[in-house]
């Protein structure tokens, strides 16, 4: 492995863990620190530092592909198994403008010797501190001495377990906004029907979010248990982390038919308002119908005149009002009133 020089690689985060516990290092440790047998490395990246794809080849010699899947955005989880490595592409959602997700990329490359995260590119719209949640969160409990994973298997298993929290904390928010369109729908609190309905899409397109990201994740640690890449007493971990992907999806997944209830819910309201006033403006129409015919027939010949005659003119207005009244009776048995 090749060295690099620390003024070029002073914004990584190189942490040397062991039983006695966390060290920070220099960039130019990190090879001293690589070739240690008691403990393992943990080397961070942060978003767009301009020697990752030379720390990432000639440091530690990840395949080419791999260090390209780092610098690109991915849009898909993934996990590619090397000899003595795996690559693991993960992603977490970050809240946006109008109800986007912001899809926040974790890379990770997990060996025995050493874990790399590496924070992959993201639109410019979101501040790069979202990016560095799961691994801040990690570090401060290591340098506190409040984790003490034993190995670089265990450190990554920690991340991804913060991860699914970030995932189950959009959740809850896009639970809490479910719950408030089912009050306000069931009271029947609508307000402007557009921007009702265009809120409850956006929160269940919230949920959909968070199944998809989680459904994927669990995809990619179950080829990842099935091939045992943690090894034998790595299995744990791996099962840990299928577990809460797992859970995590059905809870989305529930959270989501719920808000298809109430967002059908308000819909089939509508729509029976929608067929009432449809009902009523028929019987309208039906009522009027006779005046508006006898009228367009008759008038100019009753009113219009050189000399109106009384009695046909009270004999057609009688006739209206008794076809009226014929048409009135005939829509109440038929149940439009």
């Amino acid at each position: 492995m090749s060295t690099i020089s620390s003024d070029r690689v002073g914004a990584m985060d190189v942490r040397f863990v062991s039983r006695a516990g966390t060290e920070r290092c220099t960039g130019d440790q990190l090879t001293a620190a690589l070739a240690r047998d008691d403990g393992f490395v943990w080397v961070d990246l942060p978003v767009d530092h301009p020697d990752t794809e030379r720390v990432l080849a000639d440091v530690f010699g990840f395949h080419p592909r791999a260090v390209q899947d780092c610098l690109e955005r991915n849009s898909v989880p993934k996990a590619h198994v090397y000899p003595d490595h795996v690559l693991v592409v993960l992603h977490a959602p970050e809240p946006g403008r109008n109800g986007h997700v912001h899809y926040i990329e974790l890379d990770q490359f997990v060996s025995a010797r050493y874990l790399v995260t590496v924070h992959g590119p993201i639109n410019p719209a979101v501040d790069p501190a979202a990016t560095r949640v799961e691994t801040d969160a990690v570090a401060a409990r290591l340098d506190a001495g409040r984790l003490r994973p034993a190995s670089a298997f265990e450190l990554s298993s920690s991340i991804v377990s913060a991860l699914t929290v970030r995932m189950r904390d959009h959740l809850a928010e896009r639970t809490t906004e479910v719950w408030r369109f089912e009050q306000q729908v069931t009271a029947g609190q609508l307000g402007d029907a557009e921007r009702f309905l265009d809120g409850m899409f956006r929160v269940r397109h919230g949920l959909l979010t968070v199944r998809t990201m989680a459904s994927l994740s669990h995809e990619i640690y179950g080829r990842m248990s099935a091939l045992a890449v943690y090894g034998e007493s790595g299995q744990t971990l791996l099962g840990n982390s299928l577990d809460q992907f797992e859970r995590l999806a059905t809870m989305a997944h529930s959270q989501g038919d719920y808000m298809q209830g109430v967002i059908e819910f308000y819909q089939t309201r509508t729509h029976t308002k929608m067929a009432i006033a449809a009902e009523r403006l028929a019987v309208i129409a039906a009522i009027t119908l006779p005046i508006t015919a006898l009228s367009s027939v008759m008038g100019m010949n009753v009113i219009v005149n050189s000399a109106s005659d009384p009695v046909f003119l009270g004999v057609l207005v009688g006739a209206m009002v008794v076809m009226s009244i014929l048409l009135l009776i005939w829509t109440r048995r038929r149940g439009w009133w």
